[in-house]
């Protein structure tokens, strides 16, 4: 009897020890540039799965994780936040590890996010933030140290311009197709999207251009010739 009183204890360490070393797919994501996950869906499927240039990070960051999508439509409307609860609602009931992927129709000038958003998707421990639109509350999110990626910044609101339409849909965020469960990986060099079903075939084409260009550096260092290690190595 003794024994089994120790085994919740037991399974809330192996439930801590699963949440501090991670899927091993999804790490394997965080530590690998996102050029090389662009490049591995090139090659691999000739398919472009990068978001728009114009989709930039607050501040200095990498992250990965399995996407949270939810849908804004643009609405001019008087009901206040209760037309926009299902944003709120998907940021409760999302996994920790999680991405929160936000698409606001039109919405460059509205801030889909801001400082209390950013706050509760830290402490429920999501990974980072994709923003479709603008976000505010910037110093805010700077001082929590939120990962945030979005089209821009700007002080509105979207309450009563904007009606949630769907949480764990497909979206289209800033020109890549985002479905729910796609690992979103992000660098300073922006945002790429991996479908789950071909997530360990392009992470692993991604580590190898990862080695290839690694290797490569100390080649021209030594040699200082770019054309003698595209030659060799056939990458660039």
């Amino acid at each position: 009897m003794k024994k089994l009183a120790f085994l919740p204890l037991l399974l809330a360490a192996a439930w801590l020890l699963a949440q501090t070393l991670g899927d091993p797919l999804t790490e394997g994501f965080r530590n690998v540039e996102v050029a090389s996950v662009s490049d591995a869906m090139e090659q691999l499927y000739g398919q472009r799965n990068y978001m728009s240039h114009e989709m930039r990070p607050l501040s200095k960051t990498k992250f990965a994780g399995p996407a949270v999508t939810v849908l804004l439509k643009k609405e001019e409307h008087k009901e206040g936040a209760a037309a926009s609860q299902g944003m709120l609602d998907a940021i409760d009931a999302a996994p920790a590890g999680s991405v929160y992927v936000m698409v606001l129709e039109d919405g460059a000038d509205f801030a889909g996010i801001g400082g209390l958003m950013a706050t509760a998707m830290k402490y429920r421990g999501l990974t980072g933030a994709v923003i479709d639109g603008s976000v505010r509350d910037t110093p805010q999110i700077a001082k929590l140290q939120f990962p945030v990626f979005s089209r821009g910044v700007a002080p509105s609101t979207t309450i009563n311009h904007y009606r949630f339409a769907g949480a764990n849909i497909p979206v289209t965020c800033a020109g890549a197709r985002v479905n729910p469960g796609d690992i979103i990986t992000a660098d300073e060099d922006g945002v790429a999207v991996v479908p789950k079903a071909r997530a360990a075939e392009v992470l692993k084409k991604a580590q190898e251009l990862d080695n290839t260009e690694h290797t490569m550096i100390p080649f021209i260092e030594k040699f200082r010739s770019i054309k003698e290690a595209v030659a060799k190595f056939g990458r660039i």
